[in-house]
């Protein structure tokens, strides 16, 4: 596996001067991004499938063992504070369970009869979206989850960094950055990580654009939860309704601090016609909002 390769290039990188090092190190991260650009295609791809599969009631679920896991997870706690995804349609399958999120269960991934079981557990079906992340592409327990899933119906996607990984095979879209041998050999949570996490990050947003979580380029579907994100709130309804800061401000309270109703009521609809245009529109803001302009 080229992860786990030792460079020629770095094999006595233990005696150069720091700054060296750190250059070197920098060179890598780049690499590890440019990586992700032959994908383009695949990842667009893979968000459109995944955003019409979850719908409003499939769920997103993160699978993955050691560093693979603890970035797969990362992503996913992202999504609701940015764009209001519900906790409880989100869904961490690590190897060694929660724990192995911050402390070490690497032993855990060759846990078969774990990977499958929690998939089964789950009841994953053909609204759910299963992202399988592992650097090497062999992890067995994650390998396991993935063809659990698949057989379940669910959309499977998974990550890796090395061409020709079995992992690939249980996935409906494989996605592979090739990032090649590490500074330090099998330190995967260098370029790799890096890789895996720029994937995520693009995979994700991409889905939560399509499921119209954003118009305009906002968050409008962003969770207030202190005074930074109140006031950025209150900046967007302003932004796309038009109405002063301490009408959006007021537009806010009413809405609960619901960004999509707020705006609609800086347009000038009533608390529960807003939320019923909402709702008609799956929560999509730009629809509802092409939808009243008429």
């Amino acid at each position: 596996m080229s992860t786990e390769d030792v460079s020629q290039r770095f094999v006595n990188i233990d005696s150069w001067p720091a700054k060296d090092a750190v250059d070197a190190m920098i060179d890598g991260q780049l690499a590890a991004v440019a990586s992700i650009q032959p994908l383009s295609s695949k990842l667009a791809d893979a968000a459109t499938a995944a955003a019409a599969r979850l719908a409003d009631r499939g769920r997103l679920i993160y699978v993955g063992a050691g560093t693979s896991g603890r970035v797969a997870a990362q992503d996913g706690v992202e999504l609701f504070p940015t764009y209001g995804w519900p906790n409880e349609r989100l869904v961490y399958v690590v190897a060694g369970g929660p724990t192995a999120l911050v402390e070490s269960a690497e032993g855990a991934e060759d846990d078969v009869d774990e990977g499958a079981g929690e998939i089964e557990k789950l009841n994953v079906g053909e609204n759910d979206v299963v992202i399988g992340v592992a650097a090497s592409g062999r992890t067995p327990f994650t390998i396991a989850a993935l063809e659990v899933a698949r057989q379940k119906g669910a959309l499977t996607i998974g990550i890796v960094n090395n061409p020709g990984a079995p992992l690939l095979e249980t996935a409906d879209f494989g996605l592979v950055a090739e990032t090649g041998s590490e500074v330090v050999a099998g330190s995967t949570r260098m370029k790799a990580g890096t890789a895996q996490k720029a994937i995520l990050n693009i995979l994700s947003t991409t889905i939560m654009l399509q499921l119209g979580k954003v118009y305009k380029g906002l968050m409008v579907n962003m969770v207030i939860s202190n005074k930074k994100l109140r006031h950025r709130g209150a900046e967007i309804v302003h932004k796309l309704s038009g109405v002063s800061m301490d009408k959006a401000d007021a537009a806010l309270t009413e809405a609960d601090n619901d960004i999509p109703t707020a705006v609609l009521i800086g347009f000038g609809l009533e608390k529960n016609d807003a939320a019923a245009l909402l709702a008609r529109h799956k929560g999509h803001l730009g629809a509802s909002i092409e939808a009243l302009k008429g």
